[in-house]
């Protein structure tokens, strides 16, 4: 069997990236920066206010001068050019350009104004004190991002800053998701003995399009092989990802295996020696990357967060893309049965994790109420109350 930290570097060894594609700034929800990208511009592009209220000489503030005359006013967006008189200020507004040879602003809690005149009520100013340089965020021709770098809310508005219009970017990825199983019914539908609702979907899906995948779809299949093999041939052919959830094992009805052993394709690796999701499969044939997950519904979630979500990030050209896990003291003891690495369902605190009741692979209870897994490597045994233990937010 393969490790999890082996499975981890496999699923990033072997999967391709995306094709790269020049996409406009609104266009974009997420994803990562496929080449460095350079400021054409400084930012800012000109010395500017941090505060409301009043642009001064730092030289007439140094020999104790505190009472000025108000000379004028500079608001945001104005785009005449000022120059300052010793004993004057300007009333300036958050943004505005400075006058060119100011070198102070004192906010407008720190002034005393009657009619046109000020005084200044701060000691112990600094010259340039809130005001905002030229080039302070980055200068004109350095590197604004650097190639792999995630593309959220915060870096598409810094882009939109210095005037990037369109980056490159590769999009997201063409998904479907199978679920197999002659014991699984629609929601619509009345359970009769024997049968259980499908759930794996509704899983899987949700957190997919939480990676801003927008192109996903979903089948449903029988036990039946002929109908297995069809299915995944025709959806290699067409799909960037493949996930199936179920079939996967050694049953006499799991014919997933044996479907994708007849089409040839790439065993990366099957098995991964963890709890939960040990029949765990990762394969690749021509564009297509294959994912087929336990039918258990915590281990296919389990399996979708820890490998699934970091060959995403890799094909869409991320630089850092395994999965983030920070250490943080457990508030309870836990001990771990067998070898093999364990993902623990658990609740993230201030500054510690609880470990949750009920970890068997196809209890979904304490999943709907858990926000991080706890990672235990093989040679973990136990956790005692106090120790630092591996938690992925999820």
């Amino acid at each position: 069997m393969t490790s999890v930290e082996k499975a981890i570097q496999l699923c990033l060894e072997k999967t391709n990236l995306g094709n790269i594609e020049e996409l406009h700034l609104s266009n974009l929800k997420d994803g990562f920066l496929s080449a460095d990208l350079y400021s054409s511009i400084n930012l800012p592009s000109f010395r500017n206010s941090a505060m409301d209220g009043y642009a001064l000489l730092y030289s007439d503030y140094e020999k104790g001068l505190r009472e000025f005359k108000i000379t004028g006013e500079i608001k945001a967006g104005d785009t005449n050019t000022y120059n300052l008189d010793s004993g004057t200020v300007y009333r300036i507004f958050t943004g505005a350009p400075t006058p060119l040879n100011c070198d102070l602003v004192i906010m407008q809690e720190h002034i005393a104004r009657k009619d046109n005149q000020i005084i200044i009520e701060e000691e112990n100013s600094k010259p340039n004190q809130n005001i905002r340089q030229i080039g302070e965020q980055v200068k004109e021709g350095d590197l604004a991002l650097s190639k792999g770098s995630e593309l959220n809310s915060a870096s598409i508005g810094y882009l939109a800053s210095i005037g990037a219009a369109t980056i490159k970017s590769i999009s997201a990825p063409k998904v479907t998701v199978v679920s197999t199983g002659d014991e699984l019914v629609a929601q619509n539908q009345e359970l009769k003995f024997g049968q259980i609702y499908e759930s794996n979907s509704f899983g899987l899906l949700t957190e997919l399009k939480k990676t801003g995948i927008t192109q996903l779809n979903f089948s449903k299949l029988k036990d039946d092989y002929q109908e297995t093999l069809l299915k995944i041939k025709e959806l290699i052919e067409t799909q960037d990802y493949l996930i199936l959830t179920g079939g996967i094992s050694v049953g006499d009805y799991d014919f997933v295996g044996e479907a994708l052993k007849e089409l040839e394709v790439e065993e990366v690796f099957y098995k991964v020696a963890q709890k939960p999701g040990k029949p765990l499969f990762f394969g690749r044939k021509n564009n297509c990357h294959i994912f087929a997950l336990p039918g258990n519904p915590a281990a296919a979630l389990t399996c979708l967060h820890i490998y699934v979500k970091s060959s995403i990030r890799k094909y869409r050209g991320g630089s850092d893309c395994e999965p983030k896990f920070r250490m943080v003291r457990a508030e309870n003891n836990f001990i771990k049965k067998g070898n093999r690495a364990q993902f623990l369902k658990a609740k993230m605190n201030a500054n510690s994790v609880s470990i949750l009741e009920g970890q068997s692979s196809n209890m979904m209870h304490t999943f709907a109420v858990a926000n991080t897994l706890v990672y235990l490597d093989e040679n973990t045994e136990e956790i005692k109350v106090g120790d630092l233990v591996k938690s992925l937010l999820i």
